[in-house]
């Protein structure tokens, strides 16, 4: 019977042969993409497919249980940019303790019997495989045997800094959109289900807000008011745009992401929107009561429209 691994490899399906690059690839940011191009082109002059194969769930999750890693971009919206790159086949794996247990000649094996591979891109630190061991001079020892090559992308960097998601995800937790944005190549995004929140906005404050249910583990923006657009499906909305306790409200409030999304009118509850962090405005504070905070949207939302040119 085939192995989990096996099975979400096979689904992968590919028609012809292969390079392959393999790794979480959390939030596909600039140093990724340049892999990707590397990808490409050594896959196009071997005359094979670029395939990824990304991790649904961060290794760090089973190699150290009970601990939690924020993840940029959950696996739907992963896929969703590898593609939009020019990735025509992504494999999302599970990283499970059988996975980790592998060699890395076992899990390279899979990967020729499932994904027809021919070569594999790497960067300069990678290592894959139990205890680590498959670095980049150990694979190219196995390709020889297998009959797969191996070429190592140089790191790249940012101002003399290397590019790595954990660097993002500092930068947004600290609320520099901007370095965040350099490094991702685009502007900060976040994907939530719109879902029923305590039905203040629009009947008391005149401005019905859309909340978005995220992923328990997702990067967020400190709490402030931002200024956002926000994608449903192929539409683009300009959105004010809030993330934190909503203080006039009373204390105890669980922290939530709500977007007022200029110009739209109908039913939200249920889609996905994806909410991109345009800049910040101002920083979330109590108000003396309701009139107070409405007055206050109008304004962000007025601010909101000038940043969008809208």
């Amino acid at each position: 019977m085939p192995t989990l691994l096996e099975e979400e490899l096979t689904l992968a399906g590919p028609d012809q042969d292969t390079y392959v690059t393999v790794g979480v690839f959390d939030g596909v940011h600039v140093g990724h993409q340049r892999l990707l191009d590397i990808l490409k082109a050594e896959a196009a002059k071997a005359r094979c497919l670029p395939v990824v194969v990304t991790f649904r769930n961060h290794p760090r999750t089973v190699l150290s249980p009970g601990a939690s890693v924020p993840l940029l971009t959950p696996i739907g919206e992963r896929v969703r940019l590898l593609k939009a790159l020019g990735i025509p086949i992504v494999a999302p794996i599970t990283f499970t303790h059988e996975v980790s247990q592998l060699s890395a000649q076992e899990f390279v094996e899979r990967l020729q019997q499932r994904l027809r591979m021919k070569g594999m891109v790497v960067g300069p630190d990678f290592t894959l495989g139990h205890n680590r061991q498959g670095t980049p001079e150990a694979l190219r020892g196995i390709g020889k045997g297998m009959g797969f090559t191996v070429t190592v992308a140089q790191p790249y960097e940012q101002e003399g800094q290397r590019v790595s998601s954990t660097g993002i995800r500092q930068a947004i937790a600290q609320g520099d959109l901007a370095a965040a944005a350099r490094a991702l190549g685009r502007r900060y995004a976040i994907v939530g289900e719109v879902v029923h929140g305590q039905g203040i906005g629009g009947p008391s404050l005149g401005f019905p807000t859309a909340n978005l249910r995220t992923e328990p583990d997702a990067v967020l923006p400190p709490d402030s008011i931002y200024v956002a657009w926000a994608h449903l499906g192929e539409r683009r909305y300009g959105a004010a745009a809030s993330i934190g306790v909503r203080p006039t409200l009373g204390q105890g409030n669980a922290r939530t992401v709500e977007a007022f999304l200029l110009d739209f009118s109908g039913d939200l509850y249920g889609q996905e929107v994806r909410l991109e962090f345009v800049q910040r405005l101002r920083e979330e504070r109590a108000y003396p009561g309701l009139e107070a905070l409405k007055l206050q949207i109008s304004l962000d939302v007025k601010e909101t429209r000038k940043v969008l040119g809208l």
